[in-house]
């Protein structure tokens, strides 16, 4: 059994073909997908899917701690599986592209501030907006 069927099971949640299907998607995706593309995706297998049930299922997988939801500065929002460590992400103004990255600013963050401004820290997240690469070109 999957850990994901582990923790739905537990919650009292069923763990249905479409709900996988979603999973399987956001797990196998290039990137960090909105929900707009899951669906998009899904409905290419299951073509009797709703965008409903998408949003419905993210929500669930969400508050399970199955997936995160991210914010990169647009009016909607991405999915990635909740990672095992923790990473940042590099966000490109230009084009879009999102590149993650590991830094141990988190380690400082969670040692020393909570310390210096009486805060308990329960999770990080940070975006770095700018330009990559291919972007910086083609300004020039």
């Amino acid at each position: 059994m999957t850990a994901s069927r582990r923790k739905l099971n537990s919650a009292g949640k069923r763990f249905t073909h479409q709900r996988a299907l979603i999973m399987d998607i956001i797990r196998q995706g290039e990137g960090h997908l909105d929900a707009d593309e899951i669906f998009r995706r899904a409905r290419e297998k299951e073509p009797r899917l709703s965008l409903s049930t998408v949003y419905r299922t993210l929500q669930m997988m969400k508050e399970l701690e199955l997936v995160d939801e991210l914010h990169f500065g647009e009016n909607h929002h991405h999915y990635e599986v909740k990672p095992t460590k923790e990473h940042y992400h590099l966000v490109c103004l230009g084009c879009g592209r999102v590149i993650e990255f590991s830094y141990p600013l988190s380690r400082y963050l969670k040692k020393e501030v909570p310390e210096l401004k009486d805060f308990d820290i329960d999770e990080t997240e940070i975006r770095v907006a700018g330009h990559c690469n291919l972007c910086r070109r083609t300004r020039r």
